[in-house]
């Protein structure tokens, strides 16, 4: 993933092995999508297990890169921070379950400067998401809090409700509420193959999340909706 649409690739690019992707069905690059986590889910969406989805919401709370990694300055610099760090599995996982982005707002605190540094990424964003089909997203990324125990991402529909494990993996349960029911486990969908099987995380959702993802800093910048540049599809599910 590039910092800018600019900096993308637009050709046939590297060979398979080297996990990069390119928009025009060339070599693609897995993700934590294809993890069972989000392919059950999915597949709850579309066998209709919550109804039709009307919102979602995303959250990505827990300290920065400092204490584990001591040289973390590209992390606070523009292109770092949570919203490019943790944010792509998020909004790649909120993409297959709902569709593609329409428009976005978003709102961004200033930078605070560290200790050895200035920090220039933003490191708290909170934004919503308009998708296609009419779904709204809460989108919640804060790199300062200490600790959080929200849930990663909540889908909830006209029937029911589905809760994710945090999409930076690939696995942990997804549970259904059904009306006037309980939470409980789903069976886990599994797929053959490895995680960068051809066609399965194609460039164009990664060109997508990373527009997503500039125009939520776009807006928070401007205090307006902004559309989403381009036309998407939303990903083929994975299926066994």
């Amino acid at each position: 993933m590039t910092a800018t649409p600019s900096d993308a690739p637009s050709g046939p690019g590297p060979g398979p092995s080297s996990g990069f992707a390119t928009p025009r069905g060339g070599p693609v690059v897995g993700d934590t999508v294809l993890g069972t986590g989000v392919r059950t889910a999915r597949r709850a969406v579309d066998d209709g297990l919550i109804g039709v989805p009307v919102a979602a919401c995303a959250f990505i709370t827990a300290p920065g890169p400092e204490r584990p990694y001591p040289a973390s300055e590209l992390y606070d610099r523009p292109g770092g921070g949570p919203l490019f760090d943790t944010g792509p599995h998020h909004i790649s996982a909120l993409v297959h379950l709902l569709g593609p982005v329409s428009r976005v707002t978003a709102t961004a605190p200033p930078p605070r400067a560290g200790e050895r540094f200035e920090a220039e990424a933003d490191t708290q964003v909170t934004g919503l998401l308009e998708h296609a089909g009419g779904a709204l997203t809460t989108l919640v990324v804060n790199s300062g809090a200490h600790e959080g125990r929200l849930p990663r991402i909540e889908v909830h529909g006209t029937e029911g409700s589905l809760s994710l494990p945090d999409p930076d993996g690939s696995d942990g349960p997804v549970e259904l509420h059904r009306a006037g029911g309980a939470w409980e486990p789903l069976p886990v969908s599994r797929a053959s193959g490895g995680c960068r099987s051809t066609g399965r995380a194609p460039g164009e959702l990664a060109r997508h999340v990373l527009d997503v993802m500039l125009t939520l800093l776009d807006a928070a910048r401007d205090g307006v909706w902004l559309p989403v540049s381009g036309d998407r599809a939303r990903p083929e599910a994975v299926r066994p």
